[in-house]
């Protein structure tokens, strides 16, 4: 479990195709504390750690970085071009017992793709416009928390158009210079998971007797 809210931007070395993509991503973790077989969300897609290191060793005051597998299955459901070599992405270490819950209950698991629709400087901070595909567009409700990139945010405003769902997002200036959020720009694609309460009622939903 995770919690949306972001603790480092990685940056991906390697990307190299095995059957799954092995990608190497570095990071400003502390590479003593973070075990092989540890989950790691990346830009809200939960992967395990399956190799890591420092750059000349833990004594050499090197980058640090970790190698994760992502499925065939994992990169056709998460946002075209975002594993590619050189590629940003939002890092959130798994959530431990008895850590603040500062954003809300995120699993890792991306519900869809959504695209940038427009930014727009509000003050100091930016309103993001989304467009949200048919499959997730009904989950989407205005003041209800949505995981856009890994980022745990509060949807201000949400409108049908068709099969989608444009929503809008404030975000403030902390986390637009903490995340890869403020790269952001029309046409953009953008991971997307729904809020986990969003799911579970919609599957009770279905079991609940008609009339």
């Amino acid at each position: 479990m995770f919690t949306g809210i972001v603790t480092d931007i990685g940056i991906i070395r390697q990307a190299e195709q095995r059957g799954d993509l092995r990608l190497v991503i570095e990071c400003g973790y502390d590479m003593g504390d973070v075990a092989i077989g540890a989950s790691i969300a990346c830009s809200g897609v939960c992967l395990t750690v399956v190799d890591k290191g420092v750059d000349g060793g833990q004594d050499a005051g090197g980058k640090g970085w970790f190698a994760v597998d992502a499925s065939a299955e994992t990169v056709s459901r998460t946002a075209p071009g975002m594993w590619a070599q050189g590629g940003r992405l939002n890092l959130e270490r798994a959530l431990k017992l008895g850590e603040e819950l500062g954003g809300h209950i995120v699993t890792g698991h991306v519900d869809g793709v959504a695209k940038v629709v427009s930014v727009t400087p509000e003050g100091e901070s930016h309103r993001i416009l989304f467009a949200a595909p048919a499959e997730i567009a009904p989950y989407i409700a205005a003041k209800g928390s949505v995981t856009i990139d890994g980022v745990s945010l509060t949807v201000n405003e949400v409108r049908d158009e068709g099969e989608e769902a444009h929503f809008s997002i404030n975000i403030i200036p902390h986390t637009w210079d903490v995340t890869t959020l403020g790269r952001l720009a029309p046409g953009t694609p953008v991971n997307v998971e729904i809020d986990v309460l969003a799911r579970y009622l919609s599957r009770l939903k279905e079991r609940l007797p008609a009339g």
